[in-house]
């Protein structure tokens, strides 16, 4: 009978180590993208973005009241809004307003408020 000998199976489980390993590396390479490129816009911890929105003093608002010249929107839900309003203001809950703006007169001097 031939004499067989004995190889280690050492070699064998290096080299699949190593193939696993470039693989995974290989892996991890291709699905790495780069960081998304920011959106420009308020920083909504340290801006304010309805900075550019015109906002009317207490006066203003209660003398427009007074005088019938400007419409209130109240942007609270509407449960709030049963609860108290100003009186004649319209109800449109703030996250139905880009749905229901076209009930509003941009001609109009329009005076949102939620508390």
């Amino acid at each position: 009978m031939p004499n067989r000998t004995q190889h280690s199976i050492w070699p064998v489980i290096l080299i699949g180590l190593g193939i696993l390993l470039i693989a995974a590396a290989g892996l991890l390479l291709f699905n790495l993208q780069a960081p998304a490129t920011p959106v420009p816009g308020p920083n909504l911890l340290t801006e304010d973005p309805f900075a550019a929105v015109p906002r009317a003093s207490v006066q203003d608002a209660k003398t427009a009241l007074d005088n019938g010249t400007a419409v209130f929107v109240d942007v609270r839900g509407a449960a709030f809004y049963e609860q108290q309003h100003i009186p004649g203001a319209l109800s449109i809950p703030l996250e139905e307003l880009p749905a229901r703006k076209d009930e509003l007169d941009p001609a109009d001097w329009i005076i949102t408020y939620c508390t």
